[in-house]
């Protein structure tokens, strides 16, 4: 509104029209670009990638913080007010779930159920339908793309929770602008006034089916185009390295860009630029035909569609360029480092798409479609909302897209051609390229498992076997402290598999990594130390005064010698035994590595001082250590997963990945007969979905050697020979136990 007032006041000077219409966008972007780097660079982009990644299990607590939310808010209303081609559908889904996570964070503090994890991940998933409804006041359409979108499984049980906070939402948004008195009641966002009687003939339907096609070729190509801008950004060494010193060159420069060719007075007269978003839908929806046999009829004077006018060319041309434009420019102004969706800008496009489709229909059958010796004139406004709902379902690869064009226009009579041209746009996209939000996560390269694509019957031919890592980082039962000691320096695994002994490897369970290291902390901790120090000193005392009956300096000298120097970092962080109940250990990060590593507990005489490790006490306690470090570990007070998931080498890549995305695993053991011969993780299996299987580490074989056919002899040997190993096996699991802790009542219940 600002950028319109300034340059209506200023139609004596075109330069001065320009340099406002220029620096008010320029200003904003650049206002938001740097507001959102300085307090929270989470919150730039659209959020839906970093959401979809929680929902299925990965903790980005960053995401979903204050600051993130601050950031969002005032970086969102800086980029939406610059009139740049930017949408705000993908940034409320993000400001819900903030909302709903903060609002969890704070009901926490009084206790209760939302100190549980998986009733916030289910209040993440409604505040995801409470986003999508608050911008087009479509909360059925709203909850139904929240699940196709953002969810690999939803929870039947929170569908009605996301029914009702949707509907709040919608009712809300709707109320509020009747008492600010822009609406008279509640109505639909933008009600339309098509047909009803008659709303499409048969002998439509194949242009309905051509707009689906042409839209899912679209979409694709959107997705694509987007992610190529990304990657020459990011592959040139040169610009990368500018942009980085040049934090907000780079939006600057693009906002100018697309300020400079959307000025009315220029280029822009030839795409309708003086039309906000709404107003441009608002006119593409609109049943009237803009041309009759190509010409161009009279608009109303009082009407917005007036902006599509212009006496050089006529709408066919406008309509074109404002695609082709819009196009690239919606491509290029998402990938500037601020708050910003691309749903609204891609509705548009397709709206206009539709609109050009309908208008060139209505130009080949100026007399309309003859039925029963009736003539019903074609309603380009019908093409323009079929090609909204086709075009944003191809990038986002949904379907939801047609029940959010119902309730925008608030009519349902032509369903048929919209769920035919988005089921065929789907098709279409789905088959080419990624939906936007996954090639988003892809570029940002988040741990998130990728769908099984439709086509590739290679993939259902491959086993775990195929792609599990052989050489497995493990600990035993009768293993040592010096064990557990080299297992945290080589590795950096948060999860370890627990064996009954290196011969047999039959997997105990699994154990975290803090409680290895609480393990190493209570053997060789402070409190240990300071207890062998003590008795030592004892010891001496009594030694020196058997010696010396009559002198008492002895002892007092052995008193004030008897010190060590021991880095008070490795003494003060050395982690203590949970006593919290034990989540599962395979729903946290366990394969990648750990962005902040628990601190490790010194156990070798490296963290003396040189001046006390040339004194006798010094090498009296790396003695102590060494011997520490050789005795068995006692498990026993040490928690322990005793149900990790594990999968059977035989199982599918298909079946795997349902059971990866279903629980939000991050690894699973594969065991053959309870023996743990490999494990496969979220890394793994994303190669394998990708198509590269053959990567280091990994042993793949034969093509078809999936394929067994169970009717040899040589399979009935073996599954003969597994059967007897079994038996051995579980004869052998009823002599011993794992490690359980000390429980008050089972001795209590023994001394009676």
């Amino acid at each position: 509104v600002s950028q319109k007032w300034m340059y209506v006041n200023l139609e004596s000077n075109v330069f001065l029209q320009y340099l406002a219409w220029v620096t008010y966008p320029v200003v904003l972007i650049t206002f938001s670009a740097g507001f959102t780097q300085l307090l929270a660079p989470q919150a730039v982009g659209s959020g839906i990638p970093e959401i979809k990644t929680i929902l299925r299990g990965v903790v980005l607590k960053e995401c979903l913080t204050f600051k993130t939310f601050v950031a969002k808010v005032i970086g969102l209303t800086s980029a939406l007010g610059s009139g740049m081609p930017l949408g705000k559908e993908s940034p409320f889904v993000h400001i819900a779930s903030l909302g709903a996570a903060l609002l969890c964070k704070f009901m926490s503090l009084f206790g209760g159920i939302y100190e549980n994890e998986s009733r916030n991940i289910e209040l993440l998933s409604v505040a995801c339908a409470v986003g999508v409804s608050c911008v087009f006041a479509a909360p059925i359409g709203g909850l139904l793309f929240s699940i196709e979108a953002m969810s690999t499984f939803f929870t039947v049980r929170n569908y009605w929770r996301g029914f009702f906070a949707a509907t709040v939402t919608a009712f809300m948004y709707r109320v509020l602008a009747v008492w600010n008195r822009d609406e008279v009641t509640i109505t639909a966002l933008l009600p339309t006034n098509f047909r009803q009687d008659f709303p499409f003939d048969l002998q439509e339907l194949p242009a309905f089916a051509v707009l689906g096609i042409a839209s899912g070729l679209g979409g694709a190509l959107f997705v694509c185009l987007n992610r190529q801008i990304v990657q020459l950004i990011r592959n040139q060494k040169t610009i990368k390295k500018f942009l980085m010193k040049k934090r907000l060159l780079y939006p600057a420069l693009v906002t100018l860009l697309v300020s400079t060719l959307t000025f009315p007075p220029g280029f822009g007269q030839f795409m309708a630029a003086k039309l906000t978003q709404m107003e441009s839908l608002e006119t593409l929806l609109d049943n009237q035909t803009w041309s009759k046999q190509g010409i161009p009829e009279e608009f109303d004077s009082n009407s917005l569609s007036q902006a599509w006018k212009h006496p050089q060319v006529n709408v066919f041309v406008t309509l074109t360029l404002f695609v082709v434009m819009k196009f690239w420019m919606s491509a290029l102004a998402m990938t500037m480092p601020v708050p910003c969706g691309a749903f609204m800008p891609v509705f548009v496009i397709g709206a206009a798409f539709g609109r050009l489709v309908g208008e060139s229909m209505a130009a080949w059958f100026p007399d309309g479609v003859h039925s029963d010796g009736t003539i019903y004139p074609i309603e380009p406004g019908v093409y323009a909302a079929v090609g909204a709902a086709a075009l944003s379902g191809a990038v986002t690869h949904t379907v939801s897209t047609a029940v959010v064009v119902f309730e925008l226009t608030g009519q349902i009579s032509h369903i048929l051609p919209v769920m035919i041209a988005v089921i065929l746009a789907n098709a279409v996209a789905q088959s080419l390229q990624p939906s936007l939000y996954d090639s988003l996560i892809m570029i940002k390269k988040l741990p998130y498992l990728p769908e099984l694509g439709w086509g590739h019957h290679e993939k259902y031919n491959i086993c775990v076997e195929d792609i599990m890592i052989r050489d497995v980082m493990y600990i035993t039962l009768n293993c040592c402290y010096r064990d557990l000691h080299d297992v945290l320096l080589t590795g950096h695994l948060k999860t370890l598999a627990l064996l009954e002994s290196s011969e047999s490897m039959i997997l105990l369970g699994s154990i975290e990594r803090a409680q290895i290291q609480a393990l190493l902390s209570l053997q060789l901790g402070r409190p240990r130390r300071l207890k062998y120090l003590r008795d030592r000193a004892t010891a001496e005392k009594r030694l020196s005064v058997g010696s010396h009956p009559g002198s008492e300096d002895g002892s007092t000298m052995v008193n004030q010698e008897v010190h060590f120097q021991v880095n008070k970092t490795s003494l003060s962080s050395t982690p203590t035994p949970s006593m919290k109940p034990l989540k599962p250990a395979l729903k946290r990060p366990s394969v990648v590595d750990c962005p902040t590593e628990i601190p490790m507990p010194t156990i070798l005489p490296l963290c003396f001082s040189p001046l006390s490790s040339l004194s006798s006490p010094g090498l009296q306690i790396a003695e102590w250590e060494e011997n520490q470090l050789d005795e068995q570990v006692n498990f026993d007070n040490c928690m322990i997963d005793p149900a990790p998931i594990q999968l059977v080498e035989s199982t599918s890549l298909h079946k795997t990945h349902t059971i990866f995305s279903l629980l939000g695993l991050d690894h699973a053991y594969v065991t053959s007969i309870g023996r743990l011969i490999g494990v496969v993780s979220l890394k793994e299996l994303q190669k394998a979905i990708e198509g590269s299987v053959a990567v280091k580490g990994v042993n793949v074989r034969p093509p078809l050697a999936s394929f067994r056919d169970s009717g040899t002899s040589g399979t009935i040997m073996n599954n003969e020979n597994k059967a007897r190993d079994l038996h051995k096996l579980w004869n052998r699991r009823k002599l011993m136990s794992l490690p359980q802790e000390h429980r008050a009542s089972d001795s209590d219940e023994k001394s009676k």
